[in-house]
C-alpha cells in the first residue's frame, strides 16, 4: 500500500499504520510526529520530492545514470528521457561525464534545467561532455565507476556492457537501488523497469526513504 503523503507547514507528513512521522528533508529520515497538522495538503511521491526541491528544503544527494558509450536502439533517446525526468523532480544527476548514454542523459537533465555532475575518469576536466555543468577530473580511470555507484543511492543502467556491469555489481554491493532498462545487464537485485515513468516513481520513493532508509 501507498503511503498517504501530506504537506503542511512547509514540511512533509506521513500519515499510515495509525502513526504519523513528520520528514527530515536534510537527513533524509522519517521521525515521530503526534499529530498530523490543520488543513495538510494530500500529495503523492513524486510531486512532494519536486516541490521540496524547488523550495530547496531537502539535501539533493545526486541520482546516477550508467551506460555504454557507443549506445544502439533506442538507449539514446531513453537515457535522455532518464536525465529529463531527474531534473524535473528537482535532483542532481551524475554521470561518467563521457559520450553516449552519459551524454544523451546530461544533455536531459541540462536541458530542463538540471544540475548535471561528471566524474570523468580522465585528468582533464575538458574532456567532459559538453552538457556536463560541474566536471570533476578523476584522473582514476574506470574506476571511478566505484566513486559513482558510492555517492548515489540509485543508479539507472540504460543498455550497457562489461563497464556498465561493473557498476551495477559495486552499486549492489553498496546496497543501492539499481534500476535497469532498455536491454541493460540482467543481475539479481536490479530492478528491471518498464518505462521511464516508473523509474521516476522509484526515484522518488528512494529519496524520500518510502521505501527503507537511505
Amino acid at each position: 500500500m501507498e503511503p498517504s503523503l501530506f504537506v503542511a507547514e512547509g514540511r512533509l507528513w506521513r500519515n499510515d499504520d495509525a502513526q504519523c512521522r513528520v520528514f527530515d528533508p536534510w537527513s533524509l529520515i522519517w521521525q515521530p510526529a503526534d499529530a498530523l497538522p490543520a488543513g495538510a495538503r494530500a500529495i503523492a511521491a513524486e510531486a512532494a520530492l519536486a516541490e521540496l526541491a524547488a523550495a530547496n528544503r531537502i539535501r539533493r544527494l545526486p541520482v546516477a545514470v550508467i551506460g555504454p558509450r557507443e549506445p544502439v536502439g533506442d538507449q539514446e533517446a531513453t537515457a535522455a528521457a532518464v536525465g529529463a525526468a531527474i531534473a524535473s523532480l528537482g535532483l542532481v544527476l551524475l554521470t561518467g561525464g563521457k559520450g553516449g548514454v552519459m551524454a544523451a542523459a546530461s544533455r536531459g537533465a541540462a536541458e530542463n534545467g538540471g544540475l548535471v555532475l561528471g566524474y570523468v575518469p580522465d585528468e582533464d576536466w575538458r574532456m567532459a561532455n559538453p552538457h556536463v555543468t560541474v566536471p570533476l577530473a578523476t584522473g582514476i580511470g574506470p574506476v571511478r565507476n566505484a566513486l559513482i555507484a558510492r555517492a548515489c543511492p540509485v543508479l539507472i543502467a540504460v543498455g550497457g556492457g562489461y563497464g556498465t556491469l561493473s557498476e551495477i555489481a559495486y552499486g549492489l554491493h553498496f546496497d543501492k537501488l539499481v534500476l535497469t532498462i532498455a536491454d541493460a545487464p540482467v543481475v539479481d537485485g536490479a530492478v528491471i523497469c518498464r518505462d521511464v515513468a516508473d523509474i521516476r516513481a522509484r526515484i522518488a520513493r528512494r529519496m524520500l526513504a518510502l521505501d527503507g532508509p537511505l
